[in-house]
């Protein structure tokens, strides 16, 4: 199947514990995190439940989304540009909000598809629950219920790099460097988000992560599919 470049939105989420520490959970939350984190444990010397507290964002159900960043590529050839927007803010429900509805207006026209790296394990059943929890309904390009494999409108750079081999995970970090793309890591990576968000309260540093991000996965699946990559003077950040 063909898939024009155009049709493609590249996504990429930050997130971070709902508290800024262990010992401000609510007393039920801290019974449910003690159970989920028993199992999380790499360390019974060193660590604790409480200790990896700042693991919980990856989680669903005890973190929040923080950050949306989204591209779009426009034109083509060498003078194509990739069109960078974030949402962010601390009001997840708002966040969402705005999301939802960039989402149901890009799938408006045409065959539209997501792209996320990890996205399929990540990014999109992430981006789902929150929206359930939240009480939004989630937009037709996330759902999945009732659709063939072939019809899931989600492309996964992961999946595109492993060639059906599902033994290991390649982080975009070590998949730039192997295509020779820019690395998205030169200031922050996933595991600081959390210190960045809560200590610093520095969340215009981890939108800028995140836009990198988005430009490092529109790149690699460029390069993995033979297309010219986009110039750096060619990436436009929308407010």
């Amino acid at each position: 199947m063909s898939i024009q470049l155009n049709n493609i939105l590249f996504i990429d989420i930050e997130t971070v514990p709902q508290h800024d520490g262990h010992e401000n959970l609510p007393d039920d939350w801290k019974g449910l995190w003690e159970i989920k984190a028993s199992y999380l444990i790499r360390n019974r010397e060193t660590e604790t439940t409480q200790s990896i507290y700042s693991r919980a964002g990856i989680y669903a159900e005890f973190g929040k989304i923080i950050c949306v960043s989204c591209g779009a590529i426009q034109g083509n050839g060498e003078e194509k540009k990739l069109v960078v927007k974030s949402f962010s803010g601390d009001d997840e429900k708002l966040l969402l909000y705005q999301v939802s509805e960039m989402l149901n207006k890009w799938c408006m026209e045409g065959n539209k598809f997501l792209c996320a790296h990890n996205g399929k394990e990540f990014d999109f059943p992430y981006l789902c629950r929150r929206l359930i929890i939240n009480n939004l309904p989630v937009p037709e390009i996330l759902r999945l219920h009732g659709k063939r494999p072939w019809d899931v409108p989600h492309l996964d750079t992961l999946e595109l790099w492993k060639f059906g081999d599902y033994k290991s995970y390649t982080s975009l970090d070590l998949l730039a460097h192997t295509l020779n793309i820019a690395t998205p890591k030169d200031d922050i990576d996933g595991s600081k988000v959390h210190e960045v968000y809560w200590k610093e309260k520095n969340l215009t540093r981890i939108v800028t992560y995140c836009q990198k991000d988005v430009i490092t996965v529109a790149q690699v699946f460029l390069r993995m599919n033979g297309e010219l990559l986009i110039k750096p003077e060619n990436v436009e950040f929308k407010n």
